[in-house]
């Protein structure tokens, strides 16, 4: 797991709760002292001072950071402040239930998680919301899409290194059955291999189908489906290969052009910051020439950009 960038001194979950009332008290929300704080707290750390606030002053921590704060860095504190798995479930039910429907959302959570990672927030969802997620992807969802959706999130799926290179060359020879040696494409084998197999085998899959067919999976999967089906196939390949070059072309994506896409940007670096954001700094530096850090200084301001960037911690190069 990566270790968050954490403050020199670290406080007793009662003082940290004593130092945000103070940032919240007088007219207006000392916002620097309540990034500073959080920023630097792990999950089980930022539970503990949800409840010693709780306990203090009677109110809920999250309706005072909601009251207090504003904009970009109210919402990125926000997704912050739950647990991995609770954070996930949040994510998805706005992005299915919300205002503005976001399926791509919705389906990078779900094909980029592990097995384990995905009966947790399912669990959570289920529990925090009245609701089973499948409902709601039934709802928005739609033909192949909606059917793997359903498939990765209830398919039991190996999570070790080991595999079966003889099985990976077969699998490689369905998909090319399935996809390029045919007019018209077999979607459920698709989606039968990308949910029934481990990170670790579809990454051998990808390997054996460029050895065998002089060219890449990734290639034959954008030549033969579309629109949000490519999407989640494209997803689990691609985190199956290697997750921290996904999420920095998605960060890349997501500040590349004329203005920013704070939602995503928001979205990958809180939820990646507990698992894997120092590979996905690293690849973003080895892909794109300059450090992830500079990328969200460049095109971000106030306190969201240095709420981003406590979170990012320290550049190494």
């Amino acid at each position: 797991m990566a270790t968050l960038n954490v403050a020199p001194t670290l406080n007793a979950p009662r003082y940290d709760a004593m130092q945000l009332y103070r940032a919240f008290k007088g007219f207006g929300c000392d916002t620097t002292a309540v990034v500073k704080i959080l920023a630097h707290r792990d999950a089980t750390q930022r539970a503990l001072i949800e409840q010693e606030y709780r306990a203090m002053y009677t109110e809920e921590l999250n309706k005072r950071l909601d009251s207090e704060l504003s904009g970009d860095v109210k919402r990125a504190l926000l997704l912050w402040m739950p647990d991995p798995a609770g954070r996930d479930a949040i994510i998805l039910r706005k992005a299915l239930t919300g205002d503005i429907i976001d399926l791509k959302a919705a389906t990078e959570v779900i094909c980029s998680r592990t097995p384990s990672q995905i009966q947790f927030f399912k669990q959570i969802y289920n529990v925090r919301f009245h609701a089973y997620v499948e409902y709601d992807i039934e709802y928005q969802a739609s033909g192949d899409h909606k059917k793997l959706l359903f498939a990765y999130m209830n398919t039991i799926r190996y999570e070790g290194p080991q595999v079966d290179w003889a099985m990976a060359e077969q699998d490689a020879i369905s998909l090319y059955k399935a996809g390029e040696k045919r007019l018209g494409t077999d979607e459920k084998t698709f989606i039968r291999i990308f949910c029934e197999r481990s990170r670790a085998h579809l990454a051998a899959v990808s390997s054996a189908y460029n050895r065998l067919y002089g060219r890449s999976l990734k290639k034959a999967v954008k030549s033969e489906t579309s629109g949000n089906f490519e999407f989640a196939l494209l997803t689990i390949l691609q985190c199956a290969e290697n997750p921290g070059i996904y999420f920095a072309k998605v960060l890349h994506k997501a500040m590349k052009g004329m203005g920013t896409n704070e939602s995503t940007l928001t979205r990958v670096i809180v939820t990646r910051v507990e698992i894997d954001m120092q590979y996905i700094k690293a690849e973003y530096h080895k892909k794109y020439g300059k450090s992830l850090n500079d990328a969200v200084h460049s095109e971000t301001s106030r306190h969201y950009r240095t709420f981003l960037l406590e979170l990012l911690g320290p550049t190494h190069r």
